[in-house]
């Protein structure tokens, strides 16, 4: 028996088109209704039959559902599930794909109080967005992370948890807190540095950009794909799990200090030490089928 029998889509960008185009191939008997804020978008949602059914207004999107899943920004929660609460059905669910759950939740609380809300957030994306960057296998052997609130009806969080392992994920369930402080270092910290490193190369004086674009070894040309990511999802991201960010900031300027130590007074036994226990690391992400172990990452050239 399936979780759900309708959903809605309120935000048709990667992820939004990715859960239409998962559900539609995964739960064909699902009926999938979408909206976006912006015409647009709306207008190629329709163009490429993304959903069943593409509403004008997030009010008429979720009339009949069952699941609402957010797929905006993180600081645009509240105000996105404002413009649906007068016309959410009483036992509808529901959740979003943020990769910030302490904040997301209180948005949502504050703008739906008393309704079932069962944040989740699918371990998944590409640097590109839009309503064409979709794709049905984004999630696919990745992580979903449910995060309930305390108190959570266990039910409801059954029904989000199958939702997300109809459509290919391994799922696991976290305390909110827990999930952002995690998060801050296995994907928001990363996304800081790549956007800073990126940043940095830019701003040489004494390198020319077409040089830097030239040259471009594996290590920058990886933090480049990072850095492309979609500059309003990723500042809304840094603002809103702003304390965890911080924490993970503080803890990798340290180690930096560190590092610059150990390569001014010529350290080569605490640079070994890292990069042997860095490359372990690396090795249990291919282990655990996180990553491609193929020579340059699988690219095909």
């Amino acid at each position: 028996m399936l979780p759900f029998s309708r959903v809605t889509i309120i935000g048709l960008g990667l992820i939004g088109s990715s859960l239409a185009r998962s559900i539609r191939q995964y739960m064909p008997t699902v009926r999938v209704t979408g909206h976006d804020a912006d015409p647009q978008v709306r207008e190629i949602g329709r163009a490429i039959d993304l959903c069943d059914d593409i509403a004008d207004t997030a009010g008429a999107a979720v009339t009949d559902a069952d699941l609402v899943v957010l797929c905006v920004p993180v600081r645009a929660m509240g105000v996105a599930a404002a413009d649906f609460a007068d016309d959410l059905p009483a036992d509808a669910i529901v959740s979003d794909v943020g990769s910030c759950k302490v904040d997301v939740l209180a948005q949502l609380s504050a703008a739906l109080p008393g309704r079932a809300i069962i944040p989740a957030h699918p371990v998944a994306g590409t640097e590109n967005s839009g309503p064409e960057a979709g794709f049905a296998t984004l999630f696919q052997g990745r992580w979903c992370i449910v995060t309930p609130p305390a108190g959570a009806d266990p039910a409801a969080v059954e029904r989000v948890a199958e939702f997300w392992r109809r459509v290919g994920a391994d799922v696991e369930t976290m305390e909110p807190a827990h999930h952002d402080l995690v998060l801050a270092v296995t994907s928001h910290l990363p996304h800081l540095i790549a956007y800073t490193i990126v940043g940095t190369a830019s701003d040489l004086e004494d390198v020319t950009q077409s040089e830097v674009i030239k040259y471009s070894a594996g290590g920058f040309r990886d933090f480049t794909r990072i850095a492309a990511s979609d500059p309003t999802m990723w500042r809304d991201v840094f603002l809103a799990n702003k304390d965890a960010v911080l924490e993970m900031l503080q803890r990798f300027s340290e180690d930096l200090s560190a590092l610059q130590r150990a390569i001014r007074w010529d350290d080569g036994d605490a640079l070994f030490n890292l990069f042997t226990r860095t490359r372990a690391i690396r090795r249990s992400i291919i282990e655990q089928g996180q990553d491609d172990p193929k020579p340059d990452f699988g690219r095909k050239h």
